[in-house]
């Protein structure tokens, strides 16, 4: 088995799944480490490649003896994001009719592929291992925990490509950041660093790039060992409680004052 240098699994002891060459599945014990595996397109998100990332998600939904799943990109990139052929040498205009042109179903793809890891009963943490662009930076919202390496930078460019962030990226980022700053994220198309990500809580920790590996495989290590029906009741609480606020039926009976 070939796997990529600074993908944090453990090749001596572990089993690659039968999946397509666009998505690389490996499981190392309770752990399983699922690989954008597209470096020469910067692991840019196709249609294929979403395709097999919502079979490779729903294949870990099923499994009974993962615990934590990792995903991350195979360097030196998380994910340049949609797949839309451009080139650095484009100018905006030509970008933007590319965009407009290409014919996709990267839409629905996308959104069923982050539905189905979003929803998983695992613990999910993405190993940010490099730049993560629009649907990249998207993809890692969908997880847990968010490792970073020090030297990636994140961005959502879709507004200066002429088109909208989708809802589902757009919803998360409002979760997470609130309207202000989401507004300034998505409308602004700036680059942001890891720190800057970090310091708005949509990275959890920040680590040099040749420490991602071991610091992810240490943090899913540690949740692994977790007593697993109160993590994933919990998980599934608190992802209920960010999509409507505090359950209504909380407010109804622990929120009245004894009287005489």
């Amino acid at each position: 088995m070939v796997v990529a240098a600074g993908v944090p699994v453990q090749p001596d002891c572990d089993k690659r799944s039968a999946m397509p060459d666009n998505v690389t599945l490996v499981r190392d014990g309770l752990i399983a480490t699922v690989t954008l595996n597209r470096p020469d397109r910067r692991n840019s998100l196709s249609d294929p490649m979403l395709t097999d990332l919502g079979a490779v998600f729903g294949e870990l939904r099923d499994d009974h003896t993962t615990r934590v799943v990792i995903v991350t990109g195979a360097p030196p990139v998380f994910s340049a994001g949609a797949d839309a052929g451009l080139k650095s040498s484009m100018s905006a205009e030509e970008k933007r009719q590319a965009f407009a042109t290409r014919k996709s179903q990267f839409r629905r793809l996308f959104e069923r592929a982050n539905t189905v890891l979003e929803g998983l009963e695992q613990t999910t943490i993405c190993a940010i291992n490099g730049h993560a662009v629009g649907g990249g930076w998207g993809l890692t919202l969908a997880c847990d925990f968010r490792i970073a390496a020090a030297e990636a930078q994140l961005w959502i460019p879709e507004v200066d490509l002429g088109v909208p962030l989708g809802v589902a990226s757009t919803t998360r980022f409002v979760r997470m950041v609130g309207p202000a700053r989401a507004k300034e994220i998505i409308m602004g198309c700036a680059r942001y660093s890891a720190a800057d990500a970090q310091a708005w809580g949509l990275v959890h920790r920040v680590v040099p790039g040749a420490g991602l590996a071991a610091a992810v495989a240490d943090y899913a290590g540690l949740l692994a060992k977790k007593p697993f029906r109160p993590m994933a009741e919990v998980k599934a609480r608190i992802n209920a409680i960010a999509r409507t606020g505090i359950p209504e039926v909380n407010a109804m009976t622990e929120g009245f004052l004894d009287r005489a």
